[in-house]
């Protein structure tokens, strides 16, 4: 790996990193862009490793929110549903397209910008 890209890795890790500990999750939505465009990696890999980086983000973020009364018994249940979609999608995601891939991720942040932007 180059120099360049090294630096490029940190500081989608850094920005991810940010994102999730304000907004509690999506980091994997901001590594996502980056892996796609400065680092070109291939729509499916590049969602595919920002998957990968959620569950050390969250932890951690979790971790520090804790500490401030995070509610785990309130969480469980997003939890369950959460590993059941993550499964669901591990076994159909090499039957999607990547041109489909790249289009269901840009209208997910396309409908969170939407909803932040009108509160």
């Amino acid at each position: 790996m180059e120099r360049k890209e090294k630096i490029l890795y940190a500081l989608t890790g850094l920005l991810a990193g940010l994102l999730s500990g304000f907004l509690g999750s999506g980091g994997g939505m901001a590594a996502a862009p980056m892996f796609m465009g400065p680092l070109k990696l291939p729509p499916e890999r590049a969602l595919a490793t920002s998957i990968f980086l959620l569950l050390p983000l969250c932890a951690l973020s979790a971790f520090f929110y804790g500490r401030q009364g995070l509610d785990i018994m309130a969480a469980l249940p997003f939890l369950a549903g959460g590993a059941g979609g993550g499964l669901l999608c591990g076994l159909l995601y090499r039957k999607i397209s990547p041109g489909m891939l790249r289009k269901g991720f840009a209208l997910l942040m396309l409908y969170g910008g939407v909803r932040s932007l009108l509160g």
